[in-house]
């Protein structure tokens, strides 16, 4: 599997905060039954644990922006400015 160096830094990030060694972790990724190659599947895997454990007082301490704080994603959050979905 070709990835770039920082994703598989976050890889083994990953498996460290989560117990397991990488074989684990990519074998959790394939039954996730996700469409696309493993490759792509395992970015994705990357972007989303890391993207759930982003907190707002996280942003603000790395120096991520200084607008309106999303409270939620619309349903193609693409175009729309993030607001609340439901």
């Amino acid at each position: 599997m070709r990835l770039e160096p920082e994703v598989w830094d976050a890889l083994r990030e990953i498996c460290l905060r989560e117990g397991c060694d990488l074989g684990e972790l990519i074998q959790r990724v394939e039954e996730n039954g996700d469409e696309g190659g493993r490759t792509s599947a395992v970015r994705v895997h990357v972007l989303q644990y890391f993207r759930a454990a982003a907190t707002n007082d996280g942003h603000r301490s790395a120096g991520h922006g200084h607008h309106q704080e999303p409270v939620g994603l619309t349903h193609d959050g693409l175009d729309t400015p993030l607001r609340d979905a439901r």
